[in-house]
Parts: C-alpha cells; sequence; structure tokens
C-alpha cells in the first residue's frame, strides 16, 4: 500500500470518526394532523447553534372532496427555535411566520372561534391570501437514536385578503376584496422527526 493510499483512508476514518462524534445537525419530519386531514407537508429543521435551530415546513392540500367541498390551500412556514437543553430533545419555544394561498368553501360548519366566524364557509366560497406571525412552544421526545415525536402549539396573528363567490364551483363574486384580522392559534403539530 502507497503512502498516498495510507494518507487517503487516514483522512477518511478521521473524517468519518470526527462526523459521529457531532450531534445531529438536520431533522425532516411530517406533521400527523395534517396527514390525517390529507394534507401533503414536509419540514426540515438544521442547527444553527448549540440550542438554536431553523425549522421550515411546508403544506399543500390541493383536492376537492366529496359534494365538492374544498380545502385547497398551500402554506410555508418558518420558525427560529430556542432549545433549553439540547437541539431535537425537550422544551423549546419559538417564533414563526407564514404566509399562503386558500381557496374554500362548501364546508358545513356553525364555527366561531376568537371572534371569527367561520359559518360562511358553509354556503361560499372564499379565495384568497393570508401572513401571520406568532409564537410557539413544544417539547420533543427521543424515540431512539434517529427517530423524535414532537408536539407543539402556536399562537399569534394572521392578516387575510379574500374575494367571496356564492358557491363551492360557481357563480360571480359576491364580495371582492375584502379583509380580516385573526387572533388565535396559528400553528397545531404532532411531527415525527427522523433526525441525522
Amino acid at each position: 500500500m502507497g503512502k498516498m493510499t495510507l494518507k487517503l483512508y487516514v483522512i477518511l476514518f478521521l473524517g468519518l470518526f470526527s462526523m459521529g462524534a457531532r450531534c445531529q445537525e438536520v431533522a425532516l419530519k411530517s406533521n400527523l394532523l395534517y396527514d390525517a386531514f390529507a394534507t401533503l407537508n414536509a419540514g426540515v429543521e438544521v442547527g444553527l447553534a448549540d440550542r438554536w435551530t431553523l425549522d421550515v415546513s411546508a403544506n399543500y392540500n390541493g383536492w376537492t372532496f366529496s359534494h365538492d367541498r374544498k380545502w385547497k390551500h398551500w402554506l410555508l412556514q418558518p420558525e427560529a427555535r430556542y432549545w433549553f437543553c439540547d437541539r431535537w430533545a425537550g422544551h423549546f419555544v419559538g417564533a414563526h411566520a407564514l404566509g399562503g394561498q386558500y381557496n374554500v368553501g362548501n364546508l358545513d360548519n356553525n364555527l366561531s372561534f376568537l371572534g371569527t366566524d367561520f359559518s360562511g364557509i358553509s354556503d361560499n366560497r372564499y379565495q384568497g391570501w393570508f401572513g401571520g406571525l406568532g409564537l410557539v412552544y413544544g417539547h420533543s421526545w427521543i424515540l431512539n437514536k434517529h427517530w423524535n415525536l414532537e408536539a407543539l402549539l402556536g399562537f399569534g396573528w394572521v392578516y387575510t385578503r379574500y374575494d367571496v363567490y356564492p358557491c363551492a364551483h360557481c357563480g360571480t363574486k359576491v364580495a371582492e376584496d375584502k379583509s380580516h384580522n385573526y387572533v388565535g392559534p396559528t400553528k397545531a403539530a404532532i411531527n415525527l422527526v427522523y433526525t441525522f
């Protein structure tokens, strides 16, 4: 074995050894709550410092359900997190932004929550965009070397602008360029997390 090959093996061995000594740098995740509502979602979280991470999640629902019910939307939600112990273990707090677009309607309900009346979605279709900010608290449980389970709840403010249509699939606008401010939960998740 030549000197060059031996040096290459030593460098490779030391590189692998040093990689094994570091803690996880990246986590991939899926929100089981979104999965339950047929919303495609994925998240990635990267370590920034010993107790800081950046989490970015994206969601998409493009389906029309039976009886012409729509809950179509896309959402992007970046979040900075501070971990009280180690990254991806224990309690954390964070701040997030969120934004996206939606097309929802024909969802029979009489829900009114924290000053926002969602019952209009029963007979009308709402199409618009939204943006907001929030704070989050959560906890992550280590299941094994690579798998975690994470639960969190966020609270904040969302601003939306939208047009209203008389039914879920047809018609001319009933109301144009309306807006609404919402204060309440902005994020809820039970994430299955894979760290590496």
